[in-house]
């Protein structure tokens, strides 16, 4: 299985059976990849909530590819009414994929497109958990550090888990660090750091929050095997 990092919070993971997922697509107008959307190959495409920073590339590559979009209902509905390929759920609810279950989670942030100027509300913003491979996942989406985060890790071993630390609209490095042990994941990637001024972060200092090996820190466009 292999886990590619466009930079910000956009990702894909390549399943030992060759099904592709793709998360938060944001290729275009990301200063941090050199990635041309145009050559991403997708089968689902999973959006934690409607911002541009994380939809900018959802509708050129689920028309190109076909890929069904993984959502929260309304968004799902939005994308539907644009002629693509959706799988509605909503917070809580879980289904079992042909590449494994997935679960929405609660995540706390806003989700709106802007339509006109104005920002459109389109569903509560998620986090997704997920099994891939016999490997458990949590990405938190955009979020703040909250209690319930806790009850994640107990309800089932994390190996994975994707936080932000960007700060200004997310939890910073050390509410992240905080996250990471509520959930008590062997494993944490950082996301959306870096990418615009005000998310200006240090990942390494992120990392020495936590004990050694627990922190993948990735370069935008590197992919790695996951174990």
């Amino acid at each position: 299985m292999q886990f590619t990092y466009y930079g910000h919070s956009s990702f894909s993971i390549t399943t030992n059976k060759g099904i592709k997922l793709l998360f938060d697509p944001f290729l275009t107008s990301n200063p941090l990849t050199t990635t041309d959307p145009a050559m991403i190959v997708a089968d689902y495409i999973l959006v934690s909530h409607a911002h541009h920073d994380h939809t900018e590339n959802v509708i050129d590559i689920a028309s190109r590819t076909n890929a069904t979009i993984i959502t929260i209902d309304e968004l799902a509905t939005y994308y539907a009414k644009q002629g693509l390929n959706v799988h509605a759920m909503n917070i809580g609810g879980e289904y079992n994929f042909p590449f494994g279950p997935v679960k929405l989670a609660h995540a706390q942030h806003t989700s709106s497109i802007t339509i006109e100027g104005l920002p459109v509300y389109m569903g509560e913003p998620v986090g997704f958990m997920f099994t891939i491979d016999g490997l458990r996942f949590y990405y938190a989406g955009d979020t703040s550090n909250f209690g319930d985060m806790a009850l994640f890790g107990k309800a089932q071993p994390i190996d994975y888990a994707i936080l932000p630390i960007g700060d200004n609209y997310t939890m910073g490095p050390s509410a992240a660090a905080s996250a990471a042990k509520r959930l008590q994941a062997r494993h944490v990637i950082p996301v959306h750091y870096n990418t615009f001024p005000d998310i200006m972060q240090d990942p390494n200092k992120f990392a020495s929050l936590l004990p050694d090996d627990v922190v993948t820190i990735l370069k935008p466009d590197q992919t790695f095997d996951l174990a």
